[in-house]
């Protein structure tokens, strides 16, 4: 590698010194709770016996680490575009360690909506707030008839043929074993995706959609951007999963399920179902309601347990707090899904693929155009197929931002366009 030029030295050897301190804050690692947990619950439930969750969450110090992150944020250049992400990273990180250290008290929900923000948040585009959407998904869904599903989206996949499917569709993307596709007895999530390995819960049943999700959603974004970002020379933490990229994280993952045909209304549902559960915590609602909550929606008790967990992580299961990580969906979807029909009307539709050289905002990918131009920052070494055909993402957003003129509320409540 050349030499690199003074001020993109600085900060290299600064983002070195971030991905040290960042080293031990693994925020989802740290808030959720241990699958024992929902076993003793659901005994105790099943024989009738509802009591709250017993939760004991570890103490944390990061004293040392949050005072290295103050101290990379003011060596760092304002003016200068790896500055800025320096600065705004570091920030970040700190507030993420923050968290961890008020683990089971009420300044975790405090902090989570800092890091993620609420679910009566607006829309981009000053819209209706994230939780009027969740209710409009919900209400949708409700209103569908499941005899619309096709006999193949009734059929489930066990865990461990889904392991083997997976493993042998990621080999031929890659090549070789890049990552890796575990059965996890310990997970309560169904799923989780980290840079090399994608865990599954063990004894879970998918469908062939979760199948596809799985691929477009957690492989070929979450794990896929992680890869990319490990390629990076200069920008090590762009490998780093952390609250700051969560928004356009999950909303490119989400929007990668919606343009390949991935999502179905009943992943909406789910997504949507979380955000009014947050909604419904932070308005004082304790984990057995919110368990009931998913249980009425048509969720299994497992499930269930999952949904309301994810709600509760690193907060006290009594109610009046919430982690607010999964408002970050729909937000996050119409983000990115705004930001790719931007940059087809501005000409910029490439910094839809360079999003994908590692984990980073919108206002990132934006900010280091000139240096991607520059070579500092590497073009992404893999890309889903529906970003490589540039073509096909084209036409999609071309249409998107034509039909977008239409307005339905012009046309009558009930009314149809005639054909």
């Amino acid at each position: 590698m050349p030499e690199l030029a003074p001020d993109i030295a600085h900060h290299a050897a600064l983002d070195q010194r971030l991905v040290a301190a960042a080293r031990g804050i693994k925020l989802l690692n740290l808030v959720s709770w241990p699958a024992s947990v929902q076993d003793a619950f659901l005994a105790r439930w099943t024989r009738g016996d509802i009591a709250l969750p017993e939760v004991v969450y570890p103490r944390h110090d990061f004293g040392a680490a949050r005072r290295e992150l103050d101290a990379i944020a003011a060596a760092a250049d304002p003016t200068h575009p790896l500055g800025v992400y320096l600065i705004d990273a570091a920030h970040n990180w700190a507030a993420t360690a923050e968290l961890l250290e008020s683990l089971g008290t009420p300044k975790v929900a405090d902090c989570s909506i800092r890091l993620f923000g609420r679910p009566d948040e607006p829309l981009p585009g000053n819209g209706p707030n994230t939780r009027e959407a969740a209710r409009h998904f919900i209400a949708i869904a409700d209103e569908l008839d499941r005899e619309l599903l096709s006999p193949a989206e009734r059929v489930e996949i066990s865990a461990t043929a889904l392991q083997l499917q997976l493993q042998a569709q990621l080999d031929d993307f890659f090549d070789a074993r890049v990552i890796h596709v575990v059965l996890d007895p310990q997970l309560i999530a169904k799923a989780a995706a980290g840079a090399t390995r994608i865990r599954l819960r063990a004894g879970a049943a998918f469908t062939d959609y979760d199948r596809h999700q799985l691929v477009e959603h957690e492989a070929f974004v979450h794990s896929l951007t992680a890869l990319n970002g490990q390629k990076q020379p200069v920008l090590a933490s762009l490998a780093l999963s952390s609250p700051r990229t969560t928004a356009t994280q999950e909303g490119l993952a989400t929007f990668a399920e919606q343009i390949t045909g991935s999502i179905d209304i009943e992943r909406m549902k789910r997504i949507s179902l979380r955000i009014e559960a947050i909604a419904r915590a932070l308005d004082g609602a304790d984990f057995v309601e919110v368990f009931h909550y998913f249980l009425d929606a048509g969720q299994s008790p497992v499930e269930s347990f999952a949904s309301a967990q994810r709600v509760f992580r690193g907060t006290a299961p009594t109610g009046g707090a919430a982690f607010t990580k999964d408002t970050v969906y729909l937000r996050g979807l119409l983000g990115v899904h705004t930001f790719f029909r931007a940059a087809l009307r501005h000409g910029k539709l490439r910094l839809c693929r360079l999003l994908f050289a590692g984990k980073m905002t919108l206002g990132d990918v934006q900010r280091f155009e000139p240096l991607f131009d520059a070579g500092v920052l590497a073009p992404p070494r893999w890309l889903p197929a529906w970003v490589e055909r540039a073509n096909g993402l084209a036409g999609m957003l071309a249409f998107s931002l034509f039909a977008n003129r239409i307005r339905l509320d012009a046309m009558g409540e009930d009314a149809l366009p005639d054909v």
